[in-house]
This record gives structure tokens, sequence and C-alpha cells, in this order.
């Protein structure tokens, strides 16, 4: 028996029923042999941390535009916050972490440079749209590997896709585990934001909405710590009465919800920031028009996206790739003159 094998066998002791069983995954696009030491999620999570566009998330915004603070989160750090926080549910519930880590560790890697700037950005000028979620999907299927991708399993795709967005109306990930990565962005980039927010001066705690802050903790660590036990209590209440999902109860769901917007009204929309994002904007713009008007001094990978896919896509897709500072660098390059020295 391989050690894969003894690996599954010990998931079916340690998942409940409605969890993910790496045995009984819908698979690859491609068929590929089954790794002798690792589970297909286990191969996933594997992939993507070696993958150049993960890398890349150390030097991507995740709020403040280009901040030198050494304890400002960057989408890595968010990104390694979710996964501890999604593996912490989702143990206490009972799924499956390898499923739950890759989906974490995939679920920001098709965001933009300059936090959501970049986002809106593109799809203020794609003809059909731009969606961080969507980019993720055609990053780790397309781009990555030189246009091969990485060739994720369903279930990981799947829950990478259904991560964003706060309201229950939206599609769920078909996973309880894809469902808890959804829960967990949310408690992490709430939580956090509001941390690197007063570290910036930008808000203090008594500005927090209190009705949401009585209910939730006056401390990072307390509201966190309420989320993650709610979180884990509701859900297996809902799976013990029949309905299988991941939830908050209702009133700690309102008060994390009154806390996002806190922040989207007065941080991620509003006018303390408002200066530096149209400063983002600026520079993207600039590149986006320059090579658009210049193609042929894309990079020869996405050349060949944009003469198969249309001019649009090939540039889309190279500068949303970039990293901020790698932006900025390019920005510089074609727009700043050089001193010439004697």
């Amino acid at each position: 028996m391989s050690i894969r094998c003894v690996l599954e066998e010990k998931e079916s002791k340690s998942i409940i029923m409605q969890g993910t069983f790496s045995i009984n995954s819908k698979g690859r696009e491609k068929w590929e042999e089954n790794d002798d030491i690792r589970t297909c999620f286990m191969v996933d999570r594997d992939r993507i941390i070696h993958s150049k566009s993960f890398r890349r998330l150390k030097h991507k915004t995740q709020v403040f535009i280009k901040t030198f603070g050494d304890h400002y989160r960057t989408r890595l750090t968010h990104t390694l916050e979710v996964a501890q926080i999604a593996r912490t549910i989702g143990k206490g519930i009972g799924l499956n972490e390898d499923l739950i880590e890759a989906i974490a560790l995939g679920h920001d890697i098709g965001h933009v440079a300059f936090a959501h700037n970049g986002e809106e950005f593109l799809n203020s000028v794609l003809p059909n749209g731009f969606r961080h979620n969507e980019n993720s999907i055609r990053v780790l299927t397309k781009i990555e590997k030189e246009g091969k991708g990485l060739n994720l399993t369903k279930e990981v795709l799947d829950g990478i896709l259904n991560h964003n967005g706060f309201s229950n109306k939206l599609k769920k990930a078909y996973t309880l585990e894809g469902q808890v990565v959804k829960y967990s962005d949310k408690i992490a980039y709430v939580n956090h934001d509001i941390d690197d927010s007063i570290r910036a001066g930008l808000i203090s705690e008594k500005e927090l909405p209190q009705s949401a802050i009585k209910i939730l903790g006056n401390t990072n660590s307390k509201r966190i710590n309420l989320l993650v036990t709610n979180c884990i209590h509701t859900t297996l209440y809902n799976i013990k009465v029949g309905k299988i999902e991941v939830s908050l109860s209702d009133e700690i769901e309102e008060a994390l919800s009154n806390l996002r917007k806190f922040m989207f009204q007065n941080i991620y929309l509003g006018d303390k920031l408002k200066d530096e994002r149209k400063k983002a904007r600026y520079v993207l713009e600039q590149l986006y028009s320059y090579f658009i008007k210049n193609q042929e001094e894309l990079p020869k990978f996405y050349k060949q996206i944009a003469k198969e896919e249309g001019l649009h896509q090939g540039v889309a897709d190279y500068i949303a790739g970039m990293s901020d500072d790698y932006c900025l660098i390019i920005f510089h390059e074609k727009f700043i003159p050089k001193l010439i020295i004697n």
C-alpha cells in the first residue's frame, strides 16, 4: 500500500461524511497518475506554493498602496492568515484540511497590483470586465507554466472561483471546504485591514461601529477568535439539522457585515486614500494605453495571448500579473526621463 493510500485511509476516519475525501475527487482537466506520497489536494497545494504567481503576492498590496512599514499586510501575508484561519475552522468541523489549504493559498492569486484599484481599472476597460476570482482561475489554468497551467483538481478551482462576495445569495462553492475559505477570507481581511488602518493613523478604535465591537470584541485577536469559534459551532449545528452549509450565526454575521461596511465607507472607497487611489489608477492607465499602442514591446508569452485572444486580453494579462514594484519599475522605464551625466 502506498503512503498516499494510507493518508486516504486516515481521511476516512478523520473527516466527517459531509466533507470532501481525496479519493472521491472529481479529478483534473487532464488525467494524471496518482502521486505515491501525496493525495491529490496535497499535490495542488504544493503546485500553488511553488508557482511564480504565488511568489509575486509578497509584492502586491493588500489595502495600502506601496507602504514601506514592515508590519503592513501584503497579499501574501493575507493569504497565509486566511489559510491558517481556514484550517482551524476546518479542523474544528472535521473537514479536509489539505483541500482547504490549497483553496486558501490560491484564492487571491489573480489580484492585480495596487489592491482593488487595479481590479477596478481593468474591469472598466476590458470588454468582458475583470474579476479577480475569475482571473485567479485564468492564472492557474492558462497563464502559469507558460500557458500549460497547473492542472488542479476541480474542487480546488471551484473553491477559488467562489471564494469572494459577502452575500449568502451568491453562488457557493460546492464543497464545505470551499465555503470555509470564503468565510475565512472575510474574517481575515476585515480584521487585519482594521488593524493596519489603525496602525497607519487613518482610523481609531473609537471610530469603529460600537454595536459590532460590543458583540465581536475590542481587539483583533478577540474578534477573530469569536468569529472562528462561532463559524465552527454554527456549521456543526447546521449539519446536525440537515442544512449542509458553512455559516455564522445571524447576529455575528450582521456584526461582521457592519465592520465590513465601515471599512468600505472609510478606507476601501473612502476619501482617506482617495488621492493615492487616483495615482495608482493613473499609473495603470498609462501602462495599459502604452502597451495597447506598442504591442511589439509585450513579452513573447503575452504577444501570443494577444494574437490568439485579442490585444486587450494580452495586455490585461501582462498588467494583471505585475507586482506593485514591477509595475512602478515599468512605468519609470516608459515615462520617466533618465538622467544623463557627463
